[in-house]
């Protein structure tokens, strides 16, 4: 690893306006986190045409501040009103808002801070070492391994879908048709554009994101009870005091077995491309619940620390893929790639080698935003929450609103980037009501291009041979996991469907 480039990049992140981009992207994520109905995606999807005019350090910082940030700050209203600021806090808001019924609000606010961190900058370590070393490794992929590679990606989305696995597949095959749509990059023919000039180059990228993510939660927060919202926002008012939030050094040691075992879990899920968050932490709370049992939802701090340190240590991972292999490990990171695009990098096995001076300055930004959330988190936790309260619903969907039809018509100077950000906005507002993964398709529709075109790569080199896939060794043991990943919701369902009898037995 060049330590000397990882050393300059520290030293011109602590410079000025890096820092100071840093420290208001932090600030900026922990507001937007703890307003229900906002967070990491809709903010940076906003963002990312913005940065489009800014220099790349202090772009990237930015955005790296509101992507660690966001998260945690969730956890806010989870903990003080039972409403998760964000997807990722829902599990935080059971054990949380149990112990502010018993008066320990600062307490409970106290552990999702140091959960947080800790677990952020645990994740934040293994973006700085991992990172580089897979990108050096993948300078040695041909065709055939980007394919089974970008094959193996969309398998996890599915065969991870637990009980959604129809869903998840429908999600990605959606998401793959959505990329068709242009003319072919191999024969030039144009694919579902029904004579429409627009359609030729394809829909762009960050406007779809800006649509799934930003006005659908728009039109959410328009068909939102507001009654329902309001009752809820004034049920619980505890006055916080910053020596609550500091953690005693016996609490410490009770939670960092779980702080551990949850943050080797979401990393590990954060690496694998589409996972996703939730998956992360849901499983890191299901293993405190065979632990404690009765107890979990009834106040316990391990309820509250497993999935705040399984959220946050997906975070930085999560850029892991996208850094080094040009694969977004998920919907929050893809927006990365969108940011990355406009700047005029292309993330790869070749960023580290050819813009070695962003690549690692946005690798370290992640360690220092995560150090600077800390005493962030714990000021702004005395002052945000009552910033929840004082922003009125439809204020603030028409603020939202704004900035994403700015957004999206400033990609390409074009009402077109509008309407398609309308068209998904209501896409993305049907999945939500239906239940539908929006992460297989905004994977699916990232890597079909690069599937495309390593495939027809691949059957040039080969004379047209399928067998050439798997006749390349690190190419076969990736479909190979493929093959894995789609049967195992089959063995799952088939083992336990054999174990009941026997169990009622």
């Amino acid at each position: 690893m060049d330590y000397s480039a990882l050393l300059a990049a520290g030293e011109h992140a602590l410079s000025l306006w890096p820092l100071l981009s840093l420290l208001a992207g932090v600030t900026l994520g922990l507001v937007v986190g703890s307003i229900p109905g906002l967070n990491d995606t809709i903010t940076l999807a906003v963002l990312v045409p913005i940065t489009f005019a800014m220099p790349s350090d202090v772009a990237f910082p930015l955005l790296v501040g509101v992507y660690c940030a966001a998260c945690f700050g969730g956890s806010f209203p989870a903990i003080l009103l039972k409403i998760p600021g964000t997807a990722s806090s829902v599990l935080t808001a059971v054990d949380g808002h149990a112990m502010v019924k018993q008066g320990l609000a600062g307490r409970a606010l106290g552990i999702a801070t140091y959960s947080s961190c800790f677990a952020g900058t645990l994740s934040a370590l293994v973006l700085v070492f991992f990172a580089p070393l897979l990108a050096q490794y993948a300078l040695k992929f041909g065709p055939a391994e980007y394919f089974s590679l970008c094959v193996l990606g969309l398998s996890t989305v599915v065969g991870m879908g637990s009980g959604n696995v129809m869903k998840c597949a429908f999600s990605c095959l959606l998401g793959l048709l959505v990329a068709m749509v242009g003319l072919s990059p191999e024969s030039g023919y144009p694919r579902f554009t029904f004579d429409n000039f627009w359609l030729l180059e394809g829909l762009p990228l960050t406007p779809i994101l800006i649509g799934l993510f930003g006005l659908s939660v728009v039109i959410e927060m328009l068909c939102r009870d507001a009654g329902a919202t309001a009752e809820a926002e004034v049920e619980h008012r505890t006055p916080i005091r910053f020596r609550d939030m500091l953690l005693p050094w016996s609490l410490v040691r009770r939670l960092m077995p779980t702080w551990l075992s949850a943050s080797a879990l979401g990393n590990v899920i954060g690496i694998l491309p589409g996972a996703g968050m939730l998956v992360a932490i849901y499983m890191a709370y299901e293993r405190v619940r065979r632990r404690f049992g009765e107890r979990c939802g009834q106040g316990l701090p391990e309820g509250i620390a497993a999935p705040e340190a399984a959220n946050n240590s997906v975070v930085a991972s999560s850029m892991v893929p996208l850094l080094s292999l040009g694969i977004p490990g998920n919907s929050t990171s893809a927006l990365f790639l969108g940011a990355l695009l406009i700047q005029g990098l292309r993330p790869g096995p070749s960023l580290f080698n050819d813009s070695p001076d962003v690549a690692w300055l946005i690798v370290i930004c992640f360690v220092f935003a995560n150090l600077v959330m800390f005493p962030l988190g714990l000021l702004l936790a005395r002052f945000v929450p009552n910033l929840i309260r004082a922003i009125p619903q439809p204020l603030l969907a028409a603020a939202i609103a704004g900035l994403c039809f700015t957004g999206a018509f400033a990609i390409g100077n074009s009402v077109f980037g509008i309407v398609v950000a309308l068209v998904f906005g209501v896409v993305g507002f049907v999945f939500n009501r239906m239940q539908v993964p929006l992460s297989p398709f905004i994977l699916a529709l990232v890597l079909a291009p690069v599937v495309e075109r390593a495939f027809f790569q691949s059957m040039a080199l080969s004379g047209g041979s399928p067998l050439y896939f798997v006749t390349q060794p690190l190419s076969a043991a990736m479909l190979t996991f493929t093959a894995l990943f789609l049967l195992w919701p089959l063995f799952k369902r088939h083992f336990f469907k054999s174990r009941r009898p026997l169990a009622a037995d």
